[in-house]
């Protein structure tokens, strides 16, 4: 049975945030708030919470994964990133965007994509998953929580609770997160392409 945390979405409570860092990393797997719906998110190099968040979502191995990273130091560790690109990123972030950039070799190899040898990276712009992040101290590996009956995330922790009780080990609620994913915008052949348009402002880069 997952626990159930009910945190502020501006001001979370210390006691509660420690918690679940220790759930993440015990090998536990949570649901979480960011600026742009809930995701599923586990300890870097989880290989087995890799496994369940593709069974949740019934995903195949050409799934990217993301990593959420606290800031731009973090982020250039897993992530190769040039100047024209580090400029674009610096002045999105934090924000609603999912950056696809050329992999560093401390990137986990199982999370690249196949051929291309990229990943993708977001810093994002809420404060409970900046308190997770800055606890944790290293990215959280992550998935946008899109159930495969659904066609848009679940917003209600109450409704998450329910129905992905045995299969994750915790929920954080911090009230509603929308619907709308983030907008992917893919650097990885130099000038950005916008691969998805979501809830960060694509005229920045197109």
């Amino acid at each position: 049975m997952a626990r159930y945390f009910d945190v502020h979405p501006e001001n979370p409570q210390r006691r509660a945030i420690d918690q679940v860092v220790q759930i993440i990393n015990s090998g536990g797997l949570i649901v979480y708030p960011t600026d742009s719906c809930y995701a599923l998110g586990c300890r870097l190099g989880d290989s087995a919470g890799v496994d369940r968040i593709r069974a949740i979502r019934k995903l195949d191995d050409r799934h990217h994964f993301t990593l959420v990273c606290r800031d731009l130091t973090q982020l250039g560790q897993f992530a190769r990133i040039d100047n024209t690109a580090f400029r674009a990123v610096r002045a999105a972030t934090p924000g609603s965007y999912t950056f696809i950039l050329p992999a560093s070799k401390e990137a986990p190899r199982r999370l690249l994509h196949p051929k291309r040898r990229t990943i993708g990276v977001r810093i994002p712009d809420h404060p409970v998953v900046q308190a997770l992040l800055a606890e944790l101290d290293e990215p959280l590996l992550s998935s946008t929580l899109l159930l495969p009956d659904q066609e848009e995330a679940l917003t209600q922790g109450w409704e998450i609770k329910e129905r992905l009780d045995h299969v994750v080990d915790a929920v954080l609620d911090s009230g509603d997160c929308g619907t709308v994913p983030t907008t992917v915008v893919d650097f990885s052949q130099g000038d950005p392409e916008i691969i998805r348009r979501g809830t960060g402002d694509p005229a920045r880069f197109e």
